[in-house]
């Protein structure tokens, strides 16, 4: 009587693990940015959020607050991976809000995003109409 053997080979397991690996490979790049696509999402959003509240501010009272409140600079909230401030060279007549990566974000290709009160966009040390712009960085 033959005896029929059930199971893989041990060839054929490492053919699956090798291919597993392999698509492990190549979809983890993509899955890492589209996250911190995402993440940027969110600091463009911080950064027009708080333009907003400074216009309505200067709108009350005449002139830009010298600070951001604390839940609009996201300075206590862990989960964010930017924090939101001020950029050197502010008056009470203009301002340039910075978001600036931090954790698992810093190094990232857009590095620190700039909004101006003229609405004058940046990311990375340049700003729109400069030359090396990464237009990609306010666009997605």
């Amino acid at each position: 009587m033959k005896h029929r053997q059930q199971g893989f080979t041990l060839i054929e397991l490492m053919i699956v693990a090798t291919v597993i690996g392999i698509l492990g490979a190549l979809a983890y790049p993509s899955y890492a940015e589209y996250v911190r696509r995402g993440h940027r999402a969110d600091a463009r959003a911080g950064l027009l959020q708080a333009q907003q509240w400074l216009e309505r501010a200067a709108t009350a009272t005449g002139a830009y607050p010298g600070s951001l409140p604390a839940a609009l600079a996201w300075s206590g909230d862990n989960g964010k991976r930017y924090s939101i401030g001020f950029a050197a060279g502010n008056t009470a007549m203009a301002y340039t809000l910075a978001a600036t990566p931090r954790g698992a974000q810093a190094g990232d290709r857009c590095g620190i995003y700039t909004l101006s009160h003229t609405g004058l966009r940046g990311a990375n040390g340049k700003t729109s109409g400069q030359t090396g712009y990464d237009t990609d960085c306010w666009g997605k």
